[in-house]
């Protein structure tokens, strides 16, 4: 697959827009591990960085990149604008899953 750029501004300066394919979007939930909570809390305790959570939301984003990459390609877009990840706990008592949440519009670029 070709590299689409993902831009989080919704017009391109200099370049044309000729084609607006419409909305993509990416969903990617994980449930968190015991283990990774019980170091999380414990950081939350005496302050620092939560790095274990860090890499799984690095994983994330690069997967949803990857999906509305993907998407867009299948649109026949070549660029997608407008670009936004949101990261959100959404979890039940006693379970913990952080979804990840991407969204933007394919576009076609001259």
């Amino acid at each position: 697959m070709t590299h689409i750029p993902i831009l989080t501004t919704p017009i391109l300066e200099g370049v044309r827009i000729v084609e607006y394919k419409g909305l993509v979007t990416s969903r990617n939930v994980r449930a968190v591990n015991l283990l990774r909570d019980l170091f999380t809390a414990f950081r939350d305790m005496v302050g620092g960085r939560s790095t274990s959570y860090e890499e799984v939301m690095e994983e994330m984003q690069e997967e949803v990149l990857a999906e509305i990459r993907a998407a867009a390609a299948a649109m026949g877009a070549n660029a997608v604008i407008g670009f936004a990840l949101d990261f959100d706990n959404i979890g039940a008592k006693n379970k913990s899953l952080l979804m990840a949440f991407g969204k933007g519009t394919a576009v076609v670029v001259a």
